[in-house]
């Protein structure tokens, strides 16, 4: 039996695994192959299998063009392919594309997209007139490609699973931090607070889940993209250890003015917790100036060293990746890891 497969992925009662009576390298029909985009990781989640990555020739021709090719016959099996589309987005997602392609040509029995962090997510609904609903644009790219089933983590909202017309499995990175944040904090002096209106769910199933934590909200207005004005907050803060909860960080101009203004209103230590650290500039000099005494972010999307500083602690969730890709391999419920 595979030595990984036994062991829980996490030690939190958030999230409990049982132990399987097959390792995955005795079951000849799974493969996994990465995408360029967040290799590691993708090594991470074989080695928690205990398996190899599939070979596979990527290269980039002289006009830009991105070429992909199977290195072993994958027909008749279940091929799972990880790729975040992050940045450079365009560039990754074709990448996804031509990948899900190729298997299917290959005579795949069916192929996975596990997609970590899922691009153009924001763009999930028109807001003015003649805009595009990218993020449905992309889910029909990929269905068409020749997936079969989708396998995304902390999607920005909840409607995108109804944008795929193929079977999605919806995964969160919260268990990983809350597992980790109970280690730093004690629980019953923090506050969740949602960045905005909008993540207040978000913020609510958090808080659930640190002993039903009090709840508090920043009220922004939001002015053009990327660039949002916070202007108070509904709850009480004060002596508080107040922990900031969204789904990203992008810009981190949202996230750090609301640390300033909960600093303001009195509380005591300010924690920023993220799923996906997307850090556009300037990111990480709005997050180091130390309004945070840490700001837990996880691996879904790897992270330069030109933008990592002393309060960043990035946690991985590679092992919840890999239970879920055998659990779905084996035909077990995912929705029962996090219950």
């Amino acid at each position: 039996m595979n030595a990984h497969r036994g062991s829980a992925v996490l030690s939190s009662a958030t999230l409990k695994m049982p132990a399987s009576a097959t390792g995955v390298t005795e079951n000849h029909r799974l493969r996994l192959f990465s995408g360029s985009a967040n290799i590691q990781l993708s090594q991470e989640v074989a080695r928690y299998l205990g398996m190899d990555l599939g070979p596979m020739i990527r290269k980039r021709f002289a006009d830009g063009e991105l070429y992909v090719q199977i290195q072993e016959s994958i027909r008749g099996c279940d091929v799972y392919l990880i790729q975040p589309s992050c940045y450079p987005v365009n560039d990754n997602l074709m990448e996804l594309l031509i990948m899900i392609d190729a298997c299917r040509r290959a005579s795949a029995r069916q192929v996975t997209a596990v997609i970590p962090y899922y691009g153009y997510a924001r763009a999930d609904r028109k807001t003015a007139g003649r805009e595009s609903i990218t993020a449905k644009l992309v889910a029909n790219l990929i269905v068409q490609a020749g997936a079969s089933r989708i396998l995304a983590m902390d999607l920005h909202s909840a409607q995108i699973q109804g944008y795929f017309d193929i079977p999605l499995d919806h995964v969160y990175g919260s268990p990983v931090i809350l597992d980790y944040l109970a280690t730093k904090v004690k629980l019953s002096e923090i506050v969740v607070v949602s960045p905005d209106v909008g993540g207040v769910a978000r913020a609510r199933a958090f808080a659930k889940k640190l002993n039903d934590a009090p709840l508090a909200i920043i009220d922004k207005r939001r002015q053009t993209h990327n660039v949002a004005e916070v202007l108070n907050v509904i709850g009480d803060v004060k002596g508080k250890i107040a922990v900031l909860v969204d789904d990203m960080i992008d810009t981190g101009g949202t996230i750090s003015e609301g640390a300033r203004l909960l600093r303001q209103q009195g509380a005591r230590q300010v924690y920023a917790c993220a799923t996906h650290a997307v850090f556009s500039p300037p990111a990480a000099q709005r997050l180091s100036t130390g309004l945070f005494e840490e700001v837990i972010v996880t691996n879904t999307i790897p992270i330069p060293e030109g933008d990592r500083f002393p309060q960043l602690k990035v946690l991985s969730v590679a092992n919840l990746l890999g239970e879920t890709i055998w659990r779905i391999h084996e035909d077990s419920s995912v929705s029962s890891m996090f219950r």
